[in-house]
C-alpha cells in the first residue's frame, strides 16, 4: 500500500509541504513543522497485523528492514525508496534489566534502555539515518544539496559525520570550543566532516548554523528538522516491542534541546492511535540544574517560559538554555502527565557512579536521569511495583575524561561518594594475596561496594 507523510505546522496551519522540500518552518506563521502521517491509511492494517510485521522484520537481514528504525518504515518515512536508505543497522539496543540497582532502590522492575549501543555511541543515530536518507534521495532526484550542517554538543555531530561519510555527502559541524569531550570531537574529524569549533556555547552555534543553512544548498540537520524526530520516536516503539508490546509505567529521559522528549511522546501516541497499545506511560524529563529552562517552566505549571543562559555542566550534551523543541516538549509532558526534575552537578556525578557499580557504565546525561529517578523514588512519585525505564542516551566510553576526573576527585562541586582507585603492587604473589585478603575482608565487613583502594 502507498503510505503518505508530509510536513505540517505544529500550530495547526493547514498548509502541507513535501518531505523532499527544503523547509524548516511554516510559511504562514513561522512555527516549527512536524511530519504528519496518513493515519487513516495506516489504520487499514490493524494493530495486531502491525505487531506481526514489525516482529517479523526485527533485526533480520533484509535491507533496510533489519534496522529497528527502518523495520517500521511505514510509520517513519515511507517517502524514501529502499535503495536510497542510508542505514548502519541502528536501533535494537539492549534493554538492560537493572536488577541490582533496582533492589537498592526498592524497585522490582527497573530497566535501562542502552541507546549508547548504537553505531556512533548515542541515540542520535536513530534520527540521523532518516534525515540523511531523505537528503540522499533528494540528491538522487537532482536537488543541489552540497552538504548537511548541524550545531552540536557532541553526539549529533558524530552521528551526522558517520552517516554522511557512509553516503558520500559532505558534513559540516559546528561545535562549542572546549565544551565537548575529546572522543566527541574526534568522531566527526575522523569521519572527514568539516569541523568548525566556535568560541561560544551550543546556543551560539545554533544561531550560526541556522544562518548557514539559509543557503539552499546547505541542508539543516538539527532537531528543528522533524525528520530526525521520526527516527528518534522509534525508541519508545522499540521499548514496547522488547517488552512484548506491554507499556511500562514510567520512562525517564534526559532533556536538553528536547527533541528526544518530543519524539518519545510522538511514538507512543502513534502506537495508541494505530491500536498497538491501549495506554500511555508517564514521561519524566530530567535536566541539569545549570541548564534547566524546562524545569523552571514546569514549576509554573508551564504557564511561563524564559530562555536562560546555560551554565557549564558536566552533562555537556544538554547544556542548552534555549531549546528549539520547547513547545513540542511541553505539549508532550502535558499529555503524558509528565514530571520535570533537575539534578545538581554532585547528584549527576554520584548517580552515574552509583549505577556503574551495578554493572552499567554511564555517561553524565544518564547520570541526570538516574539522579531524577532516585529523587522520585524517595518522595514516592515512583512506587515499588512500577515498571520503570531509564533511557541512557550515550555510551559512557565517550566520556572517559568525566569518569577519570570523578574518581580522581577533580570535578568541581562534586564530592565523590563512590570513588574507585587501582591498587599498585609489586609483582609478588605474597603481596597480592595479602592485599586481596585485606580488601575483600574490608568489603564484607563494611558492606561498601566497589572500594578498590587500601
Amino acid at each position: 500500500m502507498d503510505y503518505k507523510a508530509w510536513f505540517q505546522c505544529i500550530d495547526g496551519c493547514p498548509d502541507r509541504y513535501d518531505l523532499n522540500e527544503i523547509i524548516y518552518r511554516c510559511r504562514r506563521c513561522g512555527g516549527l513543522l512536524e511530519v504528519v502521517h496518513d493515519l487513516e491509511r495506516l489504520k487499514n492494517r490493524g494493530g495486531a497485523a502491525w505487531i506481526r510485521l514489525f516482529d517479523d522484520r526485527y533485526k533480520r537481514t533484509e535491507y533496510p528492514y533489519g534496522s529497528a528504525v527502518w523495520g517500521k518504515k511505514e510509520w517513519v518515512c515511507p517517502a524514501v525508496a529502499n535503495e536510497n536508505v542510508v542505514s548502519m543497522y541502528e536501533g535494537g539496543s539492549n534493554l538492560f534489566w537493572a536488577e541490582r540497582l533496582g533492589k537498592e532502590l526498592g524497585l522490582n522492575d527497573l530497566w535501562v534502555k542502552q541507546c549508547g549501543n548504537n553505531h556512533t555511541g548515542s541515540f542520535k543515530d536513530l534520527g540521523m539515518t532518516v534525515l540523511v536518507s531523505m537528503v540522499n534521495q533528494m540528491i538522487k532526484e537532482g536537488q543541489d544539496i552540497r552538504g548537511i550542517a548541524c550545531a552540536s554538543t557532541g553526539d549529533t555531530s558524530a552521528s551526522l559525520a558517520a552517516y554522511c561519510a557512509y553516503a558520500g555527502i559532505p558534513a559540516i559541524v559546528f561545535l562549542p570550543k572546549n565544551k565537548v569531550s575529546t572522543a566527541q570531537l574526534l568522531q566527526p574529524i575522523a569521519n572527514g566532516a568539516i569541523t568548525i569549533s566556535l568560541d561560544t556555547d551550543f546556543d551560539g552555534c545554533m544561531e550560526i548554523v541556522q544562518q548557514v543553512s539559509r543557503q539552499e544548498h546547505i541542508y539543516l540537520a538539527n532537531s528543528m528538522n522533524s525528520l530526525r524526530i521520526e527516527g528518534q520516536k522509534t525508541v519508545g516503539m522499540e521499548i514496547i516491542q522488547q517488552f512484548d508490546w506491554e507499556v511500562p509505567d514510567v520512562i525517564i529521559i534526559p532533556g536538553g534541546n528536547l527533541g528526544n522528549v518530543t519524539a518519545l511522546g510522538k511514538g507512543f501516541l502513534m502506537m495508541q492511535e494505530l491500536g498497538v497499545i491501549n495506554r500511555l506511560p508517564r514521561i519524566v524529563c530530567a535536566q541539569a540544574a545549570k541548564a534547566n529552562p524546562l524545569y523552571r517552566s514546569y514549576l509554573t505549571g508551564f504557564q511561563e517560559y524564559q530562555p536562560i543562559h546555560a551554565e557549564k555542566t558536566i552533562a555537556s550534551a544538554i547544556q542548552i538554555g534555549n531549546p528549539v523543541s520547547i513547545n513540542r516538549a511541553i505539549k508532550v509532558l502535558q499529555t503524558f502527565n509528565g514530571i520535570v526534575e533537575q539534578a545538581t552537578e554532585d547528584e549527576i556525578a554520584n548517580a552515574a557512579a552509583r549505577g556503574d557499580l551495578t554493572g552499567l557504565f554511564n555517561c553524565p546525561h544518564t547520570g541526570v536521569a538516574l539522579a531524577a529517578l532516585f529523587k522520585l523514588v524517595e518522595r514516592g512519585d515512583i512506587q515499588k511495583g512500577d515498571r520503570v525505564v531509564v533511557i541512557s542516551t550515550a555510551n559512557g566510553l565517550k566520556f572517559t575524561d568525566f569518569k577519570i576526573r570523578y574518581h580522581e576527585g577533580q570535578l568541581d562541586e562534586v564530592t565523590p561518594r563512590y570513588q574507585q582507585h587501582s591498587i599498585d603492587l609489586p609483582p609478588r604473589y605474597d603481596d597480592v594475596a595479602r592485599t586481596l585478603e585485606k580488601v575483600l575482608r574490608k568489603r564484607k565487613g563494611s558492606g561498601v561496594r566497589g572500594q578498590g583502594s587500601v
